[in-house]
């Protein structure tokens, strides 16, 4: 059973990977036997087995970074991203979802039966279900440019900074991504974190304030820390989640489950 953990002998490809979510998912996928492809705008402290500096709003650097990882890929790890606070709000969307995506079938080409992506959607993308006509009128826009016009013709869907709607993206991507992608033998899944403790937290704190994680309901009393977010993207994209796919799990310390049973009020 416990080697349906382990990435022996498989060729992943981290985005982040120089600090937070990704750095912790770098390290560990490295002691679980993954051959590690990192991909930052950073250099990363980790030492991977290779690295690539990637902008992920500028389409010429996602095409040459994957067309230079090449294949085979076994697993897809998209953890980079951008806090509303950290660029202007089209930027965001496009560091967040736009060239995630893009990144993301830019390699499918080289990932078979058996493969895996996990990416990183977020609590602020929680009523993304009341949005999903939207969300999948933005996804209609299939390529980079398309999505940054739709965006552009779209401001109020932006407002807050973009990273929500990003997310949001994120989620329905996936779960839209899970039927089509599975025709393959390819599973894809996303997880919600709440507040966790990397670089990204002083763009957050920046934005709402010192006050905003004091104030935001934590059942287990405390953030989370980065590597208990990289261990369950580890998990989804392993043997031992075989059978999960199209799947948002909501790393988040209970706080969906408090809000869904009254038990959190928010609003």
């Amino acid at each position: 059973m416990s080697d349906l953990w382990r990435y022996d002998g498989k060729r992943v490809v981290v985005t982040g990977c120089a600090s937070g979510m990704g750095q912790a998912a770098a390290k560990e996928l490295i002691e679980l036997g993954a051959t590690v492809v990192g991909l930052d705008i950073a250099e990363p402290t980790v030492a991977v087995k290779e690295f690539h500096r990637l902008d992920l709003s500028d389409p010429d650097s996602i095409d040459t970074v994957a067309a230079a990882i090449g294949g085979p890929v076994h697993a897809l790890f998209n953890i980079a991203g951008i806090s509303s606070g950290a660029a202007p709000p089209l930027k965001v969307v496009e560091v967040n979802f736009l060239g995630t995506r893009r990144l993301t079938e830019a390699l499918l080409p080289f990932m078979e039966a058996g493969g895996s992506i996990a990416a990183v959607s977020s609590l602020a993308a929680a009523a993304y279900g009341a949005n999903i006509p939207t969300v999948q009128d933005f996804l209609a826009a299939s390529d980079f440019a398309a999505g940054r016009a739709w965006c552009e013709a779209h401001p109020d869907e932006l407002v807050g900074g973009g990273y929500g709607f990003a997310k949001q993206a994120i989620i329905v991507y996936t779960m839209m991504s899970g039927v089509a992608l599975g025709a393959r033998g390819i599973r894809i899944n996303c997880i919600g974190p709440t507040v966790t403790d990397t670089p990204f937290l002083a763009d957050t704190i920046k934005t709402y304030g010192e006050g905003f994680i004091d104030a935001f309901p934590k059942p287990l009393g405390r953030v989370s820390q980065p590597e208990e977010q990289a261990r369950v993207l580890i998990f989804l994209n392993s043997d031992a989640a075989s059978y999960v796919t199209g799947q948002v799990l909501w790393t988040d310390g209970g706080f969906m489950g408090g809000v869904a049973t009254g038990l959190i009020k928010t609003g």
